[in-house]
Parts: C-alpha cells; structure tokens; sequence
C-alpha cells in the first residue's frame, strides 16, 4: 500500500519543483448580476457553441445554482434560455455519445441539518437533459467516464467509517445503466492518497494513451485554526488493477491571481473543475477562494505518465 504524504508536504515539494505557469486569467462571466460565479467545468460543446457549466450563488450564502454560459468574445454569457438546475459543483462527461451532467444536490431538514449527494442528468444537449440517478446520501465528487474499450470508470468518494473526512473509491460498469447506490457503496478504496484526517476527491478523469485514467482532483486538509486549503492534484489509475500513482499538486493558490474570498476561512482554496490537454499543455479551470474562476496554462502533468 502506498503511505499517504501530508497536504503541507505535497506543497513544498510542488514548490520546489518550481512547474512552470505559462498563463492564467480570471474569467468574466455576463448576466449572473452580483451573484458569485466559481466552481466551474472545462468549456465543452453543446450544439455549435463553446459552453460552461458553473456554480451561481451570492457571496453571503451556500444557496446555489448551477447555470451555463456561452463563450461571447472574451467573456462569457448567461444563457437565459437553458435550464438551472439547484445544485452545487457541475461536472460534465460524455458517454455513449451523450451529455452526461451531474452537481451536488443539497437538501436541509426542519432543524437546517444538510444532506448532500450526486445527482446525474442525461441528454443529447443541455436543454434535454433529464434526471436519471441519485447518488447515496452524503456523497459528494462522484465521477464517471467512458474509456477507449467502452467500459465506464466510476470514481467515488464517501465520508464517515468508510472514508473518513473523504477518500476515492474505483468500480467499472459495463453500461451506463447498471449504476446503483450498491455498487457505489461498495467500490473499494484506492489506499494511500490522503493522510489522516485529509481529504480529497475527483473532479475530472482523463482517458490515456496507455490505457491507465488520468484524474483530476482536489487534496484538502484544516490548518491549526480550522482555515480551509484546498490545492489542484492529479494521480493516475489502472482501472483493471486499481494500481495507481501518488497525488501529485499540480496547482495552488498562489498561482493564480488573487481576488475576494466567500469567507476569511476560504482564501486558499483551488477546486479544480476541469482541463483540456493539448501539445504538451494543460489548460486548467478552476474555482478559486469559493467566488471566481480562473483559468491557467500549465505543462500537462499526465504526459510523462503516457510515454
């Protein structure tokens, strides 16, 4: 089993590895008034625009939404004839040739306790996007994707006995339809990632060229006086062996240019949405202090992993 490496540890050695940033930009976002705009997804295709999919909600509450907006010279536009969904931290995939979409849907109970879990729509385009599972309560940064030979890598990240303050689970599922809260449950856990009392999850897989996943994700912990740091990570998976690389940040806070923060808790968080790889580059979207996004160019860290 591979031994976990503590968050702080994980910086200094990604800072002294000193990585390259080659470019990075806060992006604009048109039509979500003075709403917070953060937590974003890689810019995708839906018919013959440039989409996002992002987190919409006012700087003084955790109330969200999750709106898209379309790609209008160097901003990016509310789309006011797609549907909003209430939910929290969209991703996208795309499976058997359609639109797979899914957020954290959080409910409260009469004494205000939250409930979160995963909630995952499907659809050949936005606008037909229809509900078509719910994860298990408590369950946040559940992922999915089609590799090259079809099959479906299912990436989970449960809480409590099982995972603590939050580790990544593996399954595979042949179709699409075959997913249910059991298998979920019951993935086993890909050891070593996160030291005691860390968390982290993923936010995005990556199909590569020797057939292993490349995940996207954030790593996590509490400070001393309880502030949150969240940094941008990646490691690689076998999905037939569940062999996997250690997390490796790709990402802090500091790269990026700096901003408002939700809450003084907050300044030191990267929640990475997702990337788009090419020519040796990654582009990076991310969240940054829980009330911008911003996007970044770095050298792609799956690619020695490929050779």
């Amino acid at each position: 089993m591979n031994q976990a490496t503590e968050c702080r540890t994980l910086v200094e050695r990604y800072k002294k590895n000193h990585q390259p940033v080659h470019y990075v930009e806060k992006l604009k976002f048109m039509g979500a008034g003075l709403n917070d705009v953060y937590n974003i997804t890689a810019p995708f295709s839906d018919e013959t625009k440039q989409v996002i999919a992002a987190r919409v909600e006012p700087r003084e509450s955790e109330e969200s939404t999750v709106a898209f907006f379309e790609k209008t010279g160097e901003s990016w536009e509310l789309m006011k004839d797609m549907p909003v969904f209430p939910l929290q931290d969209p991703f996208v995939t795309r499976i058997d040739g359609l639109l797979v979409f899914g957020g954290v849907w959080v409910t409260r109970d009469s004494a205000g306790e939250a409930t979160w879990r995963t909630v995952l729509y499907k659809g050949e385009t936005i606008k037909t996007l229809v509900p078509f599972f719910e994860g298990p309560a408590g369950m946040k940064d559940l992922r999915l994707a089609q590799m090259p030979n079809g099959i479906i890598l299912v990436l989970t990240r449960p809480q409590g006995i099982k995972g603590g303050r939050g580790k990544i689970g593996f399954f595979l599922l042949p179709a699409l339809d075959e997913l249910d809260v059991r298998k979920i449950e019951d993935a086993p856990l890909l050891e070593g990632h996160f030291a005691e009392g860390e968390w982290g999850g993923a936010n995005e897989i990556h199909p590569l060229r020797n057939g292993d996943a490349g995940v996207l994700g954030h790593v996590a912990y509490f400070d001393e006086r309880g502030d949150r740091h969240y940094y941008s990570m990646i490691f690689t998976l076998d999905p037939l062996t569940g062999n996997h690389t250690p997390v490796e940040i790709i990402a802090t806070r500091d790269n990026f240019i700096d901003g408002p923060a939700k809450r003084e808790d907050l300044k030191d968080i990267v929640f990475s949405g997702g990337a788009i790889r090419g020519n040796s580059r990654v582009i990076l979207y991310a969240g940054t202090s829980d009330t911008e996004a911003q996007k970044i160019v770095l050298d792609d860290p799956f690619e020695k992993y490929e050779k």
